[in-house]
């Protein structure tokens, strides 16, 4: 487990983590969000021990980072914010010098780079020095240190920035394929990598936690969440709509686009965990000249929970 403590820190007068606090079990993937300069990768490096905390304490393992920080970070692989590497040498020296440190050497140091420059897809590049190597490339490069140890708990800042879609969809297989033995946090601000990684997200604003549950719990905090998209072609639209908005269940229904005899219409509910969509089809399905086009039921939009969140 990771478990942090009342985290602080302050730069000056300016406060960056205002009295952080939550925990991490093994098997957790969790994303951690926030709009720029909301503190996250300033409470990433602390709780890898890069800075110390103004207060608190972050666990790791039964390891504090402060009093017991050698043993704390032996089992922490971190990906720093904009992959820091030397450019002078090889992806394979790189790799080498990184596994020396974590006390690995002859064939079993040879064995982990080895390994790990398959597993991050860089044999391609392994003799190339990092310098040449284009911002990708340098990322899967820093991503490859982070794991090259297998830690059991990782801790990424932006894993995927600079990736193009292919390469973002290998780190996220390989993020989900460590998750069962491991404890990862990574923070990102691609709310759709929190849908596709994530099993818990917490979200940062202004250096205070302001929410931490599932993605499929933050969606539900959409005022979208439940309601259905109804398009409908033909002359009889009006009709369908006040037959609507008199269906028990039924809280408003609007009109959100409109073009000649095609018309989308939102219907909210009464309750958005009771669904209506069926109930629906059946009530415009009376109407003579109407054709249902399409019907989606809406589970909530990331990105405007993330805003009504972040923005108050």
């Amino acid at each position: 487990m990771i478990e942090v403590k009342n985290l602080t820190k302050q730069f000056g007068h300016h406060l960056a983590v205002d009295d952080i606090s939550f925990s991490a079990d093994k098997g957790e993937i969790l994303g951690f969000l926030g709009p720029n300069g909301a503190g996250k990768s300033t409470t990433m490096r602390m709780i890898t021990g890069f800075f110390p905390p103004t207060a608190g304490t972050v666990i790791i393992g039964g390891s504090d980072i402060q009093t017991d920080s050698i043993a704390a970070r032996r089992k922490i692989g971190y990906l720093p914010e904009n992959a820091p590497v030397y450019p002078d040498m090889t992806v394979s020296r790189y790799l080498d010098f990184c596994a020396a440190i974590r006390g690995f050497s002859g064939a079993d140091k040879r064995q982990r780079v080895g390994e790990t420059i398959e597993r991050c897809f860089l044999g391609g590049v392994r003799q190339q020095s990092v310098s040449t190597l284009s911002k990708g490339y340098k990322q899967r490069v820093c991503f490859a240190q982070s794991i090259l140890h297998d830690p059991e708990y990782l801790i990424l800042d932006e894993p995927t920035d600079g990736l193009d879609p292919n390469q973002k969809h290998e780190v996220r297989l390989m993020i989900r394929e460590m998750s069962a033995s491991k404890v990862i946090i990574f923070s990102t601000h691609i709310l759709d990598e929190v849908d596709t990684v994530c099993n818990r997200a917490i979200i940062i604003a202004g250096g205070k936690v302001v929410a931490d549950d599932t993605p499929d719990g933050l969606r539900r905090r959409s005022a979208f969440h439940g309601s259905v998209a109804l398009t409908l072609t033909g002359d009889a639209i009006d009709a369908a709509k006040a037959r609507l908005e008199e269906m028990a269940g039924v809280a408003s229904v609007s009109a959100v686009a409109h073009d000649g005899d095609r018309c989308t219409l939102r219907i909210f509910p009464d309750d958005p965990d009771v669904p209506i969509a069926d109930r629906i089809i059946t009530a415009v399905g009376d109407d003579d000249g109407l054709r249902i086009a399409s019907i989606f039921v809406e589970q909530g939009r990331l990105d405007d929970v993330f805003r009504d969140i972040t923005t108050g």
